[in-house]
């Protein structure tokens, strides 16, 4: 089991009114916070689960608020990062005394990366761990507005390990759009600002994303994750999603298999979801 099955507010119909319903869950202290990790540790309590989950609620609305700049829905990346949030409380350990919400912070934001890289298409130029590690990146190591001079691209390159063209390509691409990488935390509650959480530089989200994501890939390989899927499925995400140099269109499948592009489309979802659960119950 990846997350916790936990009856927690959902993000549907208004979400303002979600927002103001999490911001009136309150806020644990230290000892409670402790004592209701044991009580699920120990015995596997849901409720004792659920409180702490519920009790971080806004820490993921204010995490989910610094990727509005990708384009995606506030309330879907609310939802993907409090399955984060789920499996941060799953793997929480109040024995080596940090705090549930500095934990936290990693699975959130995973989540909410895994999400941004599977529906925003132009992420799919990024098909190395560098050329990830070089989108995320991008916005934050830029040491002005404007374009990056050609000192500065040099650097940024170095620093992650790119080409310096590859730096040019994604600032161009990436220049169009206002992304705020972090959270603004205009209106939040300061105390869970994520500009306030303490972490080490080892714990650096989108660094141990990247490691985390080499590790399971190594462990389970994409190649079982593939294996799974009939000849056709198959052929479809290979030649959608692992192609580097010309991924195919939905039309092009559709031709070369005698079916409507809107039939590639749905084998396509379907595959994927499929590779997602295969990839995530190995992990």
């Amino acid at each position: 089991m990846t997350s916790l099955a936990l009856p927690v507010p959902a993000v549907a119909g208004s979400l303002e009114s979600y927002i103001s319903t999490v911001n009136r869950f309150p806020i644990l202290t230290r000892e409670r916070e402790t004592e209701l990790a044991r009580r699920f540790g120990r015995d596997e309590d849901l409720g004792a689960a659920r409180e702490l989950v519920v009790s971080h609620l806004r820490v993921v609305v204010a995490i989910a608020r610094g990727y509005l700049g990708y384009g995606l829905p506030h309330a879907d990346l609310i939802q993907e990062g409090n399955i984060g949030l789920m499996k941060a409380v799953k793997r929480f350990d109040p024995e080596r005394g940090v705090r549930l919400v500095s934990f936290a912070v990693h699975w959130i934001r995973a989540e909410i990366h895994e999400f941004i890289l599977r529906n925003w298409r132009i992420v799919k130029i990024a098909t190395t761990k560098a050329q990830r590690k070089l989108f995320f990146n991008l916005r934050s190591l830029k040491q002005n507005l404007g374009t990056l001079g050609a000192d500065e691209v040099e650097a940024v390159a170095k620093k992650l390990g790119v080409k310096a063209e590859e730096v040019v390509e994604m600032e161009t691409r990436l220049g169009g759009r206002d992304i705020a990488l972090e959270p603004m935390g205009d209106g939040e509650d300061e105390s869970f600002a994520p500009i306030a959480y303490l972490r080490a530089e080892d714990a650096e989200p989108s660094r141990l994303l990247e490691q985390e994501e080499t590790a399971r890939l190594h462990a389970n390989g994409l190649e079982h994750a593939l294996e799974v899927l009939d000849p056709r499925s198959r052929r479809i995400i290979e030649a959608r999603w692992l192609n580097e140099f010309k991924e195919a269109t939905l039309h092009d499948l559709a031709a070369e298999f005698g079916v409507s592009a809107e039939r590639i489309r749905q084998i396509e979802a379907k595959a994927m979801a499929r590779m997602k659960n295969v990839i995530t119950a190995a992990a």
